[in-house]
């Protein structure tokens, strides 16, 4: 039985989502395996401590255990939330298809 672990870890940000994948020790968890894979690096985003993570699309803490062949995620904030913008748009009679016209 092998002591590693290998995850995959995506970080959504708003012009793209890195995809990485790191081995880590067996009982890692979510914040071991921000640390080592250097994720953060990709954005200069000040309030990245601050980003919610998740395991497959459920939302975690950073202490939550991994295991082989999780896929961490991490979510930026939001600058508006979507209900919100879709209402600014629909009283200035557009819609999300066409928000950027």
């Amino acid at each position: 039985m092998s002591n590693k672990i290998t995850v995959e870890l995506i970080f959504a940000l708003q012009d793209s989502q890195p995809l990485l994948t790191v081995s880590l020790e067996a009982g890692a968890t979510v914040a071991d395996a921000i640390a080592q894979s250097g994720i953060f690096d990709q954005a200069s985003d000040a309030h990245q401590q601050d980003c919610p993570v998740g395991v497959w699309g459920s939302i975690v803490d950073r202490s939550y255990r991994l295991r082989d062949g999780d896929r961490v995620e991490v979510y930026r904030q939001l600058k508006i939330d979507p209900r919100e913008a879709r209402r600014q748009l629909a009283l200035a009679g557009r819609t999300m298809s066409n928000a950027s016209d």
